[in-house]
Parts: C-alpha cells; sequence; structure tokens
C-alpha cells in the first residue's frame, strides 16, 4: 500500500464529508436541510427546500468530489482495484460525514461521479435512466434500477462500456449498489410509518426512498 494511495483515501473522506447541500441551504435560507423536506442532506431536498436553481451548484459539487478523487487516483498511475476504493472512501464520506456528526445523504450523486470517471458511457446511463421516471414521480424508482443494475452492466457488458478491468471495477459497483441501498433502507421508524409491516416498510424504503406510498404525505410530514 502506497502513501500516495492512503494520502488520498484521506483526503477521499475529508472531501466527501463536505455537505455541499446542508451549507447551501443554511446559507441560502437559514435551515438545517436535514430537518426539511425529504430530511436528506442532497441536491434533491436542496430542490424543494432551498431554492431550485440552487440543486444545480450542489449537484455538481457532488458529482465533481467524487470524480476528482478517482481522477487523481488515475493521474497517480495507480490501478482499478485502487482507483475504486478511494471512488468507494468518497461515497462514505458522503454518507458519513464527519463534519454532520455522520449522518448525510445518499451518495447518489457522488456515487455518478466515481462511476463516471470509470466508465462514461456507463456513467451516462446512470445519469439519464431515473429521470425517464420523473413524469411519473417515480425518480426514486429509477435510482433504484441503477444502483439495482450497475454490477449486472459492469460485468456482462465491460467491453462496449470500455471497462478493462472487470472484476475489480464490478466488485466495486456491487459495493456502491449496497451503500446506496443501505441508506435507503437503515434508519429508524417515523411516527408515519409505525403500524405498518416490516416487510412494507423494507420495500417503501427499497423501491421509493420513504417510508410510505404517498409522496405528498411524507414531504409534509418531513416539512
Amino acid at each position: 500500500m502506497s502513501i500516495e494511495f492512503i494520502l488520498l483515501s484521506i483526503g477521499a473522506y475529508l472531501l466527501g464529508s463536505v455537505p455541499a447541500a446542508y451549507l447551501a441551504a443554511r446559507w441560502y435560507r437559514g435551515i438545517d436541510i436535514r430537518k426539511h423536506g425529504t430530511g436528506k442532506v442532497g441536491a434533491a431536498n436542496v430542490l424543494s427546500s432551498a431554492a431550485k436553481w440552487l440543486a444545480i451548484p450542489v449537484a455538481v459539487f457532488d458529482i465533481g468530489k467524487g470524480a476528482l478523487t478517482v481522477w487523481i487516483a488515475q493521474l497517480l498511475g495507480l490501478g482499478a482495484a485502487a482507483q475504486v476504493t478511494v471512488g468507494i472512501i468518497t461515497i462514505v464520506g458522503h454518507n458519513w460525514p464527519v463534519f454532520l456528526r455522520f449522518q448525510g445523504g445518499r451518495g447518489i450523486f457522488t456515487t455518478l461521479g466515481v462511476v463516471t470517471m470509470l466508465s462514461p458511457w456507463l456513467g451516462l446511463i446512470i445519469l439519464v435512466t431515473p429521470y425517464l421516471f420523473a413524469p411519473l414521480r417515480l425518480v426514486a424508482f429509477g435510482v433504484f434500477l441503477d444502483l439495482a443494475a450497475m454490477p449486472m452492466l459492469g460485468w456482462f457488458f465491460s467491453q462496449p462500456l470500455g471497462i478493462e478491468e472487470r472484476l475489480p471495477v464490478t466488485l466495486g459497483l456491487i459495493a456502491m449498489m449496497l451503500l446506496g441501498l443501505s441508506k435507503r433502507v437503515i434508519a429508524p421508524r417515523t411516527p408515519l410509518s409505525q403500524s405498518l409491516h416490516p416487510l412494507e416498510l423494507f420495500f417503501n424504503r427499497l423501491l421509493f426512498d420513504r417510508d410510505i406510498r404517498d409522496r405528498k404525505a411524507w414531504i409534509r410530514w418531513k416539512s
């Protein structure tokens, strides 16, 4: 294990921990974004809780920090396994940031930045797919499909997607999928879901990233 990899890993976690959504909402509206909208520390909640225009720079920052760390690993000549590891550490920083007492977001845009640097074509696929469901207000379901499909796409379509080292990249995509999905399902119950069967709660969170099916009621309650 090289000193470059160790230092880059530390830097990746700290950069990942920078909560752009939290800082933007605090600056623009003086609010703690974790107590508004969906309660997530991410660009989508900035869109609904702070300002639509503000969500764009937040999303760009979150994508950029994932892409930057992998790009630096590539510049240092680190192999695919090291690049993937550094990217995952950045996502971990976003999801469990030291600056917010380890209460972060879902890491979806940061994952997009990491994946794009590993395979631009795969990055394009996971960028576009969720927004195909936007007219149905099911973007979160599209994100679920992205996370679930990434490892299979990386393994079975490695050549068309420009992935040269299939095994380490696919293993990394599996880890990213587990990080994203685990952030959805592992959380204390809210008052709205106290009466739900655990299996129903699990699938609501897994597929729709909320405790109940009613999206409007969920957002009103979080607000």
